[in-house]
Parts: C-alpha cells; sequence; structure tokens
C-alpha cells in the first residue's frame, strides 16, 4: 500500500512534506500530482524535507508526497554504454521518443530499454557455488566492451540453473539457491548511488592513466584509480582538457559528467564523440563511453545526484575489471547545488555560504575511485579501476576558495590551469609552476621498465630548466637577455624550446591532439640533446647568436606533427642532422 504525506511548504527544490512518519533518509518520494523524482534530506518529527530533481513551479500545498520505500538507485545491466542520461538515469533519447524535443515534468522512462533483447553467452557451470562479483555470461554490449553480467554484491549460494540464448534484461537468466531459497537473477540489478560498491581490495596507484597528453603523461601523471582536479578561471580550456582526457585516455570505459555546464558545451561532446576515432580500437569513441548531461538550466538538485550516479555506474563497470575514466565537469556547480540546499534548509553556512560539510562530501566523492581486487571467488582475480577527474571553476581564477582548496586536500594530481598562458595562446593552459602529482613515486618504477630507464631523470631535468627561467625571468625583465652570460642565455632557449615545442599541444590537430609515451621520450631526448650540444659548444667559444639561429631548430618545433608510428626514424634522422650541424658550428669556429 502507497504511504502519502501532503506538501506542507515549499521554496524552491525544497519541499516539506507533512505526515510523513516513518519515512527514511535519502528515501526517494514522488511529490505532487505529476509524481516529482525527489529525495528526502531531513527528517523532523512528521515532517521530511524533500530535494525534488525537477521544476517545482506550480506545485500547491496540499499535493501528495508519495513514499517509494527504496533509495534513489541506477539500474545496472547492458545499455549503459552509448547512451546519455539526465542527472538521476532519465535516458535522454527515451524522453525524447517519448514527450518530444522538451523535458516535460514528471515524465518516467526506464534507464535500461526493457524491450531491447540482448544476446547472452553463459560462461560458468550449473551446479557450481556462487558468491557476489562472480560473472555468470557476457553479452557484447558495444563492438568493444563485453558486458559482464555479474551476481550481485551480497547474494551467493549454489547455481541451479543457468540459461544461454537472447534475454531483455528482465528476464530471468539464472536461479540460484541460498539460505534454502530459490532466486532468480535477471540481467539487470540496481544499486543505491550513495553507497559505494563494495570491492576485496585497494591496491597501490603502480600504472599510470596514460593520456597522450605530454604535459600530463611526462610531467604531472595521474595512475589509474588515481583521482585529480583541474581548476581554472573562465577561458582557461578546462573544458577541452576534460574532452581531451575523455578522447585519449587509455581506460576502457570513459563516464562524461557534464554537471551544471552549459548546454552547448554538452552539445558539442554529444556530437562530437560518435565522429571521434578512438586509437586504442578503431572504433568511435561513443562505443566506450556514457555521458550524463546536467546542464545548467536545469534543476539544480540534480547536479547533486548527477555526480553520484556517475561514479555508481563506473564502480559498476569496474567490478567487470575494466578501466574507468570519470570525468566531472564542474564540481564547482555541483558544491553551488549544496550551497543553494543548505540555505533553503536553513543551515548554519561555512566558508563563502558553502555547507560545513562540503570537505565531508567532496572527500566521499573522490574516496571511491582506486585500483582495486574485485570481489569474486577466491579462486578468481579480477583487477579493476576508477579513476576520477574533477574540473573546478573557482570564481575569478581565485584557487583559495573552499572548492578548490577542499578539492586539492583528497586529489593526488593537481593540474593548474593559468589565465597569463591562456592569454598568451599556449594552450593547454596548464602551469608547469603550480601544479603536481603525488604518484610520481609510486610510477617511477613503471616508467623505467616499460618506457626507459631514464625516462623520470628526463622529466625532472627539464622540470629544472624551466624553473631556472622562471627565476632568470626577473633580471631580464631588469637589464634584458643580452646582459645575460652565454650560459644562461642558453638556459632561456632551451626552456622556450620545452615550453613552445614539447608543453604546447594543439587539440584540435589530427596528428598532435594524441602523442604517445615513446614519442613524448624521444620529443624531451631530443630538446635536452640540443641543450648539451649548446652548453658545449658555448664553452668552446661559439656565440649564443649562431646557435639561435641553427637550421635544426625548425625541424625540433616541428617534430609534433610528425606521426606516432614513425616517430622513431624522424628522432634518429634529426639527431643525427643535429650533431652534423654542432660539428660544423665547431668547424667554422675553429677556421675563423
Amino acid at each position: 500500500m502507497e504511504e502519502k504525506g501532503v506538501i506542507a511548504k515549499i521554496t524552491g527544490p525544497l519541499v516539506v512534506a507533512d505526515k510523513m512518519r516513518g519515512c527514511e533518509m535519502y528515501e526517494v518520494i514522488k511529490v505532487g500530482e505529476e509524481g516529482l523524482l525527489g529525495e528526502t534530506i531531513r527528517l523532523d518529527g512528521n515532517l521530511a524535507y524533500i530535494q525534488v530533481y525537477e521544476d517545482t513551479t506550480g506545485l500547491k500545498p496540499g499535493e501528495p508526497a508519495i513514499r517509494t520505500k527504496a533509495p534513489l538507485s541506477v539500474e545496472l545491466g547492458p545499455g549503459i554504454l552509448k547512451n546519455f542520461y539526465d542527472g538521476v538515469q532519465r535516458p535522454l533519447e527515451g524522453i525524447r521518443n517519448k514527450v518530444g524535443d522538451y523535458v516535460k515534468r514528471g515524465v518516467y522512462v526506464d534507464a535500461l530499454d526493457r524491450t531491447k533483447k540482448w544476446q547472452f553467452v553463459p560462461i560458468t557451470e550449473e551446479g557450481k557455488e556462487i558468491v557476489g562479483g562472480d560473472i555468470l555470461g557476457e553479452v557484447q554490449e558495444t563492438k568493444v566492451i563485453k558486458h559482464k553480467i555479474l551476481v550481485p554484491p551480497g547474494i551467493s549460494g549454489k547455481l541451479l540453473e543457468l540459461k544461454e540464448g537472447e534475454f531483455t534484461v528482465q528476464d530471468t537468466i539464472a536461479r540460484i539457491q541460498t539460505d534454502g531459497e530459490d532466486m532468480e537473477l535477471m540481467m539487470m540489478h540496481k544499486w543505491p548511488v550513495r553507497k559505494g560498491r563494495p570491492y576485496r581490495d585497494k591496491l597501490d596507484p603502480e600504472v599510470p592513466l596514460l593520456t597522450g597528453q605530454r604535459i600530463n603523461d611526462t610531467f604531472f601523471p595521474i595512475a589509474k584509480g588515481g583521482t585529480g582536479a583541474i581548476p581554472g578561471g573562465f577561458g582557461t580550456g578546462k573544458t577541452v582538457m576534460q574532452h581531451q582526457l575523455a578522447r585519449w585516455a587509455d581506460a576502457q570505459v570513459i563516464v562524461y559528467i557534464g554537471c551544471g555546464e552549459r548546454g552547448n558545451e554538452m552539445t558539442e561532446v554529444l556530437e562530437d564523440f560518435p565522429k571521434l576515432i578512438d586509437p586504442y580500437s578503431g572504433e568511435t569513441l561513443m562505443e566506450r563511453s556514457t555521458l550524463i548531461a546536467n546542464t545548467s538550466n536545469m534543476p539544480v538538485a540534480a547536479r547533486e545526484a548527477s555526480i553520484y550516479t556517475g561514479i555508481t555506474l563506473a564502480e559498476y563497470y569496474r567490478d567487470m575489471g575494466y578501466d574507468v575514466a570519470i570525468q566531472a565537469d564542474s564540481t564547482s556547480r555541483w558544491a553551488e547545488a549544496l550551497r543553494e540546499i543548505s540555505g533553503r534548509l536553513e543551515e548554519m553556512p561555512g566558508e563563502e555560504g558553502y555547507p560545513a560539510y562540503l570537505a565531508t562530501r567532496l572527500a566521499d566523492f573522490y574516496e571511491r575511485a582506486g585500483r582495486v581486487k574485485t570481489l569474486c571467488s577466491d579462486s578468481e582475480e579480477r583487477i579493476g579501476s576508477v579513476t576520477v577527474v574533477g574540473a573546478v571553476s573557482p570564481p575569478g581564477g581565485d584557487f583559495s576558495e573552499p572548492v578548490t582548496q577542499n578539492t586539492l586536500r583528497v586529489t593526488g594530481v593537481f593540474w593548474a590551469l593559468d589565465s597569463s598562458l591562456a592569454d598568451r595562446r599556449h594552450f593547454p593552459a596548464i602551469s608547469w609552476l603550480r601544479s603536481y602529482s603525488l604518484y610520481l613515486g609510486d610510477l617511477r618504477e613503471w616508467f623505467a621498465k616499460s618506457t626507459a630507464p631514464d625516462f623520470i631523470e628526463q622529466r625532472e631535468e627539464m622540470m629544472g630548466l624551466l624553473q631556472k627561467e622562471a627565476e632568470l625571468q626577473e633580471i631580464v625583465q631588469l637589464v634584458g637577455a643580452d646582459a645575460l652570460p652565454a650560459r644562461e642565455r642558453g638556459t632561456l632557449e632551451v626552456a622556450r624550446m620545452i615550453r613552445e615545442d614539447f608543453l604546447q599541444q594543439n587539440a584540435y590537430h589530427e596528428i598532435d591532439s594524441f602523442c604517445s609515451l615513446e614519442k613524448q621520450y624521444l620529443m624531451a631526448k631530443i630538446i635536452l640533446q640540443w641543450y648539451d650540444g649548446a652548453i658545449e659548444a658555448i664553452e668552446s667559444g661559439i656565440g649564443v647568436e649562431k646557435l639561435e639561429r641553427m637550421r635544426i631548430k625548425d625541424a625540433i618545433a616541428r617534430m609534433k606533427y610528425v606521426p606516432n608510428e614513425g616517430f622513431r626514424e624522424k628522432y634518429e634522422q634529426i639527431m643525427k642532422d643535429m650533431k652534423d650541424e654542432f660539428e660544423e658550428l665547431k668547424r667554422k669556429e675553429r677556421e675563423e
């Protein structure tokens, strides 16, 4: 029997309902005659305070508030990928098919298509003892992803029956005997979004998530299962950076959350992803992505849910043994939603009006990232990961504001976007002097084994040259570069090459958009080899002006546009030409 309360008060997205005794925290409530979706966020005697995920215009006191006796949950099963949802996992394509281009209030569409049939192939045997997390079978969800149908966590017993064939997500595919009772399993199950999915063991962050972006991979790498923040003012390139990470990161599944972003930015993602070719599979990027669109003109409370919806979907694919990357753009808009709801609840405000629990909520979200051994029988071992990168939009580019500061406290990588770099058209506008990665120590061994023993040493040498340049800039501004000793002028020149020829990367260029790790290493080697040759030439009396006019510098400036596949031959050619030109300079110097 439905249990009903009545609406007593409405303030924007917050609805207070009376006669709700027995209601639980975070229970989903259907509000008003139209059945708007909401969630209980405070209980006070008979009163329930409900944040409503839809526009409450026209709602009236006295209308019903119906309990569902279930928390806000997502549906997990085949059909998530290639789909795009709103913040509470309603498929936008399904809504459009039902009501047209404009989303109407109270419209409900199942997150997973109930009519589509999937070919289910069992991969375990009947009669076997199974536990939560075990794989019953597989479904080819997209061209590149095999969806593994898992036993839901918390369920174990003897597998009595396992079917094969074409089924919808609601058809019974297996029967399990648990505690003397028979239980039927479908291809889908539900999971509450605010509860992290369990795993067996959390692993150290020892494997990098490669992104194809030189400043990220070489200078400030992120680990699989790591957390990263991209704070920056307006126009510094946060969204393009998020798009680049979603396109090129070597994760098998991408969850892109547009949380409170402008509608045209989400439209760009929706239009681009089905066209972009994934460098790892050769198929389009949409074949391994799911998008959660919760734009700035959508109801503010749904932003709060969209972050949790996204990370729960990511944990589900992690449990199958996949590496998943989440792009959350932007967590500042999510925090603003928390602030608005908190204000309507008349809670004591913290710094800049944000609720006192802002830091806790951010930590809870980022803590759900990680590289883990998933739940499964003791005889098996599966490793999956969820990597979370959140964009932060501090007002006026002020990194001391609460959302940025609390995010930095819990994330392992800080990619600081700098307005002055963006103004000089240096993209990605990540400041090499303010950014950091806490994963460098853990990843050192991986880079030494998989790329080159001196990979990290090269990175540290380039970092040292950029820091030396920053120190010299103060002197240059006072007396000019010509007044510096020749060796320092050589340092300024190589730092310029690192900035312009290595760190700058064109997101819209068909070749430069993605740079393999081997190419990054060889490019860095070329620039540092030029520096070694330049210092040697300066010590033998050759003027810096002659070094600045070397022919080889043109080839170095253009090397980023050489395809990844044939780069080693180009590298050997540049190294040979550079050695010959330095020899020629020395010979001419001796003759003079």
